[in-house]
C-alpha cells in the first residue's frame, strides 16, 4: 500500500518535470556552453603543464570524470533547499506535516519523478555520446552494476545533505545565500568541479574524511574501472553506505529538534 503512494508521488514528477520543456532546453543549452568551457579551460591546463598525464590522468580521463559530473549533477540535483525553504515562508510547511506521510520521506518521492526524466534526458545520452566519441575510453561491464548502486546510495548522501540545508531555514526564514555556499562546497570537495586527484596531498586526506566525495567522486571513480575486483569496489561502497547512515541519521534527528521554530504568520 505505502509503494502504491510511493510510485504515485513518482508519476506525478514525472509529469510535472515534462511539463517544462523550456527550462529543459534552456538547462541543455546551459550545459553545453558550461562544458564547452570546460574543454578549453583543461586543454590549457594541460597544454601547458608539458606532460599527457597530470595527477595520474590523462586529457581524456580528466575531460571524460568532469562530462559525466556535470550529468550526474543534473540527474541528481532535487531543488529540496529551495522547496523547503519556500514552504516555510509561505507556510505551505504546516499543510505538508499534517499529511499521512512523514515529510522527509514525502518530500524525497515527490522529487523521485525527476530522477527518471532527467536519467532518460541528461545522464543517459551525455554517457552514451561519451561512450561513442571516446572510442570505449569508457569501461562497459561489472562496473556499470556497481556504479548503479554507488549512485543510489550517493543520492541518499545529497539528498540528507540537502535535507539538513533545508532545515536550517527554519531558524534563519531565508535560505539564498546558505544554498549557495552548500552549492559551492558540494561541488569543489565532491570532485563535481575538479577531480580530487588535483587536490593538494593534504587537502586530498582531509576531503577523504568528510561525506562529499561519496556523492561524485566515488560513483565516477567506479565507473570509469574496467571490471573493478569486489576488493577494489566494497571499501568505496562501504564508506558511502556509512555516509548515509550518518547523514540520514542527522537530518531525522536535526528535522526533529528544530520543528519547533516553526512560526506562520507570526504565530
Amino acid at each position: 500500500m505505502k509503494l502504491k503512494r510511493y510510485l504515485a508521488l513518482t508519476r506525478a514528477g514525472i509529469i510535472e518535470s515534462l511539463q517544462y520543456r523550456i527550462a529543459m532546453i534552456v538547462m541543455v543549452i546551459g550545459n553545453l556552453l558550461y562544458l564547452t568551457l570546460v574543454y578549453f579551460l583543461w586543454k590549457s591546463i594541460y597544454a601547458s603543464s608539458g606532460t599527457d598525464i597530470v595527477n595520474g590522468m590523462t586529457f581524456t580521463d580528466t575531460l571524460i570524470y568532469l562530462v559525466l559530473a556535470t550529468a550526474l549533477f543534473h540527474f541528481m540535483e532535487m531543488y529540496t533547499v529551495w522547496e523547503i525553504g519556500r514552504n516555510i515562508q509561505t507556510g505551505k510547511i504546516v499543510l505538508d506535516l499534517i499529511k499521512p506521510m512523514e515529510y522527509r520521506r514525502y518530500l524525497f518521492w515527490s522529487y523521485s519523478g525527476s530522477f527518471a526524466v532527467q536519467f532518460f534526458t541528461t545522464f543517459l545520452p551525455t554517457f552514451i555520446i561519451v561512450a561513442v566519441l571516446t572510442h570505449g575510453a569508457v569501461p562497459i561491464g561489472i562496473n556499470l552494476v556497481w556504479f548503479v548502486i554507488s549512485v543510489a546510495i550517493a543520492v541518499t548522501i545529497n539528498y540528507s545533505i540537502d535535507f539538513i540545508v533545508g532545515t536550517i531555514c527554519l531558524y534563519t526564514e531565508s535560505i539564498w545565500g546558505i544554498n549557495i555556499m552548500k552549492q559551492v562546497i558540494v561541488l569543489l570537495l565532491s570532485g563535481a568541479t575538479i577531480p580530487l586527484a588535483f587536490f593538494p596531498e593534504e587537502l586530498h586526506r582531509i576531503v577523504e574524511c568528510l561525506p562529499f566525495q561519496s556523492i561524485y567522486n566515488a560513483p565516477l571513480t567506479i565507473l570509469l574501472k574496467a571490471d573493478p575486483a569486489p576488493a577494489e569496489v566494497l571499501p568505496v561502497i562501504g564508506v558511502q553506505l556509512a555516509w548515509a547512515v550518518v547523514m540520514t541519521a542527522a537530518g531525522c534527528l536535526f528535522w526533529k529538534c528544530s520543528l519547533r521554530q516553526i512560526t506562520v504568520n507570526g504565530g
